[in-house]
């Protein structure tokens, strides 16, 4: 504990009081793995020394601040909400809610990644083929002795039984291997991590420590399910054959998820395009109304909504707007508006996850990655000409309130929005944008790049830019 306040101190971050300046710093020190675990000792009593020594304490709260050391209780909210950080982090990283009855017990993945050779079936999944599929390897989780045999070649990266040694040390992003009592793999379970963080290549690509909250447009999840050896559960819900479902997932592409493919059953759009969307960053989200491209809920209750229906977690969930049998059958059908779990897995993490995931702040552009002085001129375009603070409201960048903006109002169509009970689509907040660079702008990735983005609203608004004007717009957006 000591340990993460002097790391937070250094970075002048402890001296701001406790609220969003707070919240946000520090996470610093705790999402990039700066501090070490907490002391439990140290935090008894989270809500501090001073307060419950007076009777008076627990009843009163007009008595707050009569007592001298009162004054001092802010240092017990910080320790309390750096506790609650390390607890939301390790959750984040590392909590499977008990989803490996699904991703091994139904799916069989585990057995696809082992191979025949390790008590699995097929050729198994080695260290290059899971890298090539956009999983990432935490580099702090490997022995020095480990990495000086990478650093040499003697690591056979096409043997799955190096994947499991990386299992094994809890080195992969996202996924937790099960093992039994021989060492053999028995079953295997993910994380919130393994679609919302990557790692910053120090090491290699794909090998190196972890950042959270960032999008996994590496990340091919549906040829990563797609590799299961038994998709009925899907082929179950969907009422497709085994062939067909393989088929959409395999069509999803980095980067990409669709979270109501079981919900709604559309698999493609009605052009015939894959229906999945990219995974978006999860940066700066105080203050956000709604989650998700299309703004289905808010963060307490679409990231239950996750964890029970698309990690396939054991708790506790309910959404009566799942029961609407016209837009989402297959949810409806199955009782997904209501699920219960005995003993509940998720509700017990959720307060300390969302804490966490809330203090996570996007990183700043790097050095050269955008030109100042456009940037600059920008912003006056983005907060004027361009009108783009209607929607991205700073310092948010997003719409504050309950915001779902109809599809026409933006110029695109409007299927991805239909699929959620608002139909319409969030304005994204805009923060990080160095993080999303990759796989292209809008939810589904329609727009290559932010000049194709600019140049959409600056035709559909009839804002007449000049080039230089969408020059500048863009420096500005990539100072975000």
């Amino acid at each position: 504990m000591k340990e993460v306040r002097t790391v937070a101190r250094r970075s002048g971050l402890l001296a701001a009081t406790f609220g969003v300046t707070t919240l946000a710093a520090v996470s610093l020190a705790v999402a990039c793995g700066d501090a070490l675990e907490v002391d439990d000792e140290e935090d008894v009593g989270l809500v501090g020394e001073a307060y419950g020594k007076h009777p008076e304490h627990r009843h009163d709260d007009d008595c707050y601040g009569k007592h001298p050391e009162h004054r001092h209780d802010d240092d017990s909210v910080v320790r309390a909400l750096e506790k609650k950080i390390r607890e939301g982090r390790h959750t984040f990283r590392y909590e499977t809610f008990g989803d490996e009855a699904f991703w091994g017990g139904k799916l069989g993945l585990h057995k696809a990644i082992a191979g025949e050779a390790n008590g699995g079936i097929g050729p198994g999944i080695g260290p290059a083929t899971a890298l090539a599929l956009g999983l990432k390897v935490d580099v702090e989780a490997l022995p020095q002795s480990l990495q000086k045999q990478l650093r040499r070649g003697r690591v056979d990266l096409e043997d799955p039984a190096t994947t499991l040694a990386l299992l094994k040390l809890n080195a992969v992003v996202g996924v937790t291997g099960f093992f039994d009592g021989s060492g053999t793999l028995e079953s295997i379970g993910i994380q919130c991590a393994l679609c919302h963080s990557v790692v910053d290549d120090s090491f290699a690509p794909g090998i190196g420590r972890r950042l959270d909250g960032w999008p996994n447009r590496d990340l091919n999840v549906g040829a990563i399910v797609a590799a299961a050896p038994d998709l009925s559960p899907f082929t179950d819900l969907l009422g497709l054959p085994d062939d067909a479902v393989r088929n959409v997932l395999n069509g999803w592409g980095p980067g990409k998820f669709d979270a109501f493919l079981h919900l709604d059953g559309k698999a493609t759009r009605p052009d015939g395009g894959p229906a999945a969307v990219l995974i978006p960053p999860l940066f700066n989200l105080q203050g956000v109304g709604l989650m998700t491209w299309n703004g289905f809920s808010g963060m307490s209750a679409w990231v239950p909504l996750v964890i029970n229906l698309e990690m396939w977690g054991q708790g506790v969930f309910s959404d009566r707007r799942l029961a609407d049998e016209t837009q989402f059958p297959i949810a409806a059908a199955n009782g997904f508006s209501r699920v219960r779990h005995d003993p509940d897995r998720v509700t017990p993490k959720l307060a300390a996850l969302l804490t966490y995931v809330e203090s996570l702040e996007a990183p700043p552009p790097p050095r050269g990655f955008y030109d100042k002085a456009a940037a600059k001129r920008g912003e006056a375009l983005f907060t004027g000409k361009a009108r783009c603070s209607n929607c991205h409201v700073p310092p948010l960048y997003s719409l504050p309130g309950h915001a779902s903006v109809p599809a026409q109002a933006i110029g695109i169509d409007s299927f991805q929005a239909d699929r959620s009970p608002n139909r319409g689509y969030r304005p994204p907040p805009l923060r990080g944008m160095l993080t999303r660079v990759k796989g292209g702008f809008f939810h589904d990735g329609r727009f290559a790049t932010l000049e194709d983005v600019v140049d959409h609203f600056d035709q559909h608004f009839t804002l007449e830019l000049t080039r230089r004007e969408r020059a500048d717009l863009i420096e500005f957006l990539k100072s975000l």
